[in-house]
């Protein structure tokens, strides 16, 4: 099977906007995140609510098409138990040493966590009973943070596995025949319609809580997303229409955009909001992810599928920056925030400093030691 460099080269660039996003809500006003800069802009708001509608769809729908591409060249039993330890191992890993500086600097920073790393880290381990509040997740005694993702899409795996004689069955075959099919504007808008069902039904009783467990509105949300990945990482006829629907999609998808974005400054802060109106702001939303999902991958496949010389390089160190941008971006700013520095200093000296500890990391000790690269998701 030939190499797609444009998937390759699109999930690098989801994760990098990723850390662009975690940056961001360091600084964006009324957005509740682990530490808060003094800092903060309501300029932000707008952007990172029209990027946040779509971002983690984005990562599912690559995990998506890339575990199809994957499946292609395993039996289903040595997909799970390759997938299981190239996730869980990552995700435990993460959860006890790499994550636990951010409960600690957000504990502390709320005045809940006496000052001590150590002294926290002895705690931590042993369930203790933290102070209401006291950081995410202290009803717990631990978090996984930002490393939600590896939980979520290891279920998501083992389901479709499960799944798999559905979906290979004569029905299967003619659902996923169906979907794949679609060509011209019934591609750039029918597949939103079940995100819209979920969202009309579920998105005011399930409020997102990314604990696994509770999460019955994200759930339909990511594991669609993720199969409409799996099914075009299936097919070979569809990316072509994908490419040359790419300018009509990029239309689209801004006056989608567009009027979402004007629907909600509208009605921002208003609390008597007419059904027909939450419903047209709830239409609107998820036509434009959809629409922003078939426009990247359209454009990707017209001029990202070729082997960029930076592919390599990204294609392994995707992972591993990863597991480690959340906790630098927080222990950069609990170092720095209290100093007052500037609103250009602080920023930028947090973004260098967690790009420069994430390829510090990765390509000094985590590519080269071959016990860690496991630990970091690599072969």
């Amino acid at each position: 099977m030939q190499r797609r460099h444009d998937i390759d080269a699109l999930r690098a660039l989801a994760f990098g906007l990723l850390i662009l996003y975690h940056l961001a809500m360091l600084y964006v006003t009324d957005w509740g995140w682990h530490l808060k800069s003094s800092y903060l802009t309501e300029a932000l708001q707008m952007p990172m609510l029209m990027m946040n509608r779509w971002r983690m769809d984005l990562i599912f729908l690559i995990s998506g098409i890339s575990t199809a591409f994957l499946m292609k060249n395993s039996r289903v039993a040595g997909f799970v138990k390759d997938r299981t330890w190239r996730l869980m191992l990552p995700l435990i890993f993460g959860m006890l040493v790499v994550v636990p500086i951010q409960p600690y600097a957000q504990g502390v920073a709320n005045g809940l966590v006496e000052p001590g790393f150590m002294q926290f880290l002895g705690r931590y381990y042993t369930g203790y009973a933290w102070p209401e509040k006291a950081f995410d997740g202290w009803e717990h005694g631990f978090t996984w943070n930002h490393l939600w993702y590896l939980a979520y899409l290891w279920t998501y795996t083992l389901l479709l596995a499960l799944l798999q004689p559905v979906l290979n069955s004569r029905p299967g075959l003619r659902l996923r025949q169906a979907f794949t099919g679609l060509r011209g504007l019934p591609l750039l808008l029918l597949p939103a319609l079940p995100l819209f069902i979920y969202t009309v039904t579920l998105q005011t009783r399930f409020p997102n809580t990314n604990d696994l467990t509770h999460d019955w509105y994200a759930h339909p949300m990511y594991f669609t997303i993720f199969l409409y990945g799996w099914c075009l990482g299936n097919s070979d006829t569809v990316w072509a229409e994908l490419a040359a629907l790419r300018k009509r999609a990029l239309g689209l998808t801004l006056a989608t955009g567009t009027g979402y974005l004007l629907m909600v400054r509208m009605f921002w802060g208003v609390e008597d909001v007419s059904t027909a109106e939450q419903w047209t702001i709830w239409a609107l939303r998820n036509a434009y992810v959809w629409l922003m999902l078939c426009t990247i991958l359209g454009w990707a496949h017209a001029t990202l599928n070729r082997p960029w010389r930076w592919l390599p390089w990204a294609t392994q160190a995707v992972y591993p920056w990863y597991v480690l941008h959340q906790s630098l971006i927080v222990l950069l700013a609990y170092w720095l925030v209290p100093l007052k520095i500037g609103p250009v200093a602080e920023p930028l000296l947090v973004g260098l400093g967690t790009v420069l500890g994430c390829w510090v990391i990765t390509s000094g000790l985590v590519q080269r030691v071959k016990w860690l690269r496991p630990l970091f998701g690599l072969k």
